[in-house]
């Protein structure tokens, strides 16, 4: 018991001193250049310790649970040997963590909300709705579809600098063709596909893939599946709203 205290109050104090800097920035910019109190400095004070708190749980959330289950899973892929098993889990796996993400959640609603307001679609809830979840699904199938072709990366042992680049081509060359009102969206969709949920589990699964197949690294074969998951749902964004 003493163990696990003593355990929790040092992932403590890790949490504490990385959030340190952007507490200090803060209290620095408030008090020193805007020349103003910290507002509501007792429900400041609350909040971060929630912060930390919060973090210092997911993270060893992460460590004991994320991590383990995504390389074992990887390593019982492997074994099993059947390659239909695989990508199918690794599809529904990209498709249903990204789907959960709350940033994409976020962003999807505002997008709507925005759509609505340069009458780009109706501005009834149902219309902003529609536009939300059909931005999410398409994000969500991008990340799905990105990570098979980063697993069958690793399996055939390609180079990961290729395919981004070629994938980074893709992108460029879409921009010129997409409307301007979302190819922002299209950019940003690439960022909060990879944050708290998906970033774990899709680490986890490209290492644990890695180091189960023999002439595999697992520092230059296992990392790239992240970058793919970037990548495309600003391609797939792209021509959505080119599509649509």
């Amino acid at each position: 018991m003493t163990g696990l205290l003593v355990q929790f109050l040092r992932a403590l104090a890790e949490s504490l001193r990385d959030l340190a800097p952007i507490i200090i920035v803060i209290g620095l910019f408030q008090l020193v250049v805007l020349g103003q109190p910290l507002p509501d400095l007792l429900g400041l004070l609350w909040g971060t310790a929630l912060v930390v708190l919060g973090l210092t749980l997911f993270v060893q959330g992460l460590k004991l649970g994320l991590f383990p289950m995504g390389e074992t899973m990887a390593w019982d892929f492997a074994r099993k040997g059947s390659l239909m098993w695989l990508f199918l889990f690794v599809f529904a796996l990209g498709f249903s963590a990204t789907m959960a993400e709350p940033a994409l959640m976020a962003v999807a609603e505002k997008a709507a909300t925005v759509a609505a307001g340069g009458n780009l679609i109706e501005s009834s809830p149902a219309a902003q709705a529609d536009y939300a979840l059909g931005l999410r699904y398409t994000i969500a199938l991008s990340v799905g579809c990105a990570l098979v072709v980063g697993v069958l990366r690793i399996l055939r042992g390609w180079p990961v600098q290729y395919l981004v680049i070629g994938a980074y081509l893709g992108v460029v060359g879409m921009t010129a063709l997409a409307p301007p009102e979302i190819i922002g969206v299209a950019y940003d969709s690439g960022g909060v596909t990879t944050s708290t949920i998906t970033v774990p589990l899709v680490a986890a699964l490209g290492v644990g893939l890695a180091s189960s197949i023999e002439g595999r690294n697992p520092l230059t074969d296992g990392f790239g599946l992240i970058a793919f998951a970037a990548l495309a749902p600003i391609i797939f964004v792209l021509g959505y709203g080119t599509l649509r």
